[in-house]
């Protein structure tokens, strides 16, 4: 089913709108929400919780990517629950490990969190990402956005995990330069 016809179900409060996605976008949500989560059950409610959230939403909303709409209810979900299971114990996991690396591009006296979260900079990275290659960009996106683990990403591409590393610390420094030419941080 097309994802006009999902979105229009949604607004007709169709609750087929709801096993549409699950048929259309559930491994999508899914493997966003394990990656972050690293535990399927919490995965799996993530999930469930991005189908209430898309429902809850649409109407008013009418998104126009409905894959996108998606994808971001599920990661912010997931990462809320993730920070809720981690408040007692920090450590380990693939989100710490990544949102750690990206510490050393976007300095400042606050969290990766909230300046990631800042529209400005969103525009600002989204910005650079358009001028990667295809390949670099993907790769970026993959470990950043969808917080996929080296080994998943080197899988992913036919490529060694040494060089999927080596592409992201390359990727990070040029975002570092990029945002320091447009006055984010200072060098």
């Amino acid at each position: 089913m097309e994802d006009k016809q999902i979105v229009d179900l949604y607004w007709a409060r169709s609750e087929r709108a709801i096993s549409e996605t699950a048929h259309k976008y559930g491994r999508y949500c899914y493997s966003i929400a394990y990656n972050i989560l690293l535990n399927a059950e919490d995965a799996d409610e993530s999930v469930n919780d991005t189908y209430m959230d898309a429902w809850n939403a649409m109407p008013p909303h009418r998104p126009s990517i409905l894959s996108t709409f998606l994808g971001k209810i599920t990661r912010q979900l997931s990462i809320d629950r993730w920070r809720t299971k981690t408040a007692e114990k920090r450590g380990g996991g693939e989100i710490t490990l990544a949102l750690e690396e990206l510490e050393d591009c976007v300095a400042s006296n606050q969290s990766v969190e909230q300046i990631i979260e800042l529209r400005e900079l969103t525009q600002a990275i989204n910005r650079f990402l358009q001028t990667l290659p295809d390949t670099e960009r993907d790769i970026f996106v993959s470990r950043y956005w969808f917080l996929a683990s080296v080994k998943e990403i080197a899988g992913s591409f036919a490529i060694g995990e040494s060089k999927t590393k080596t592409t992201l610390f390359r990727t990070r420094k040029k975002l570092q330069t990029y945002l320091q030419k447009e006055g984010y941080i200072n060098e």
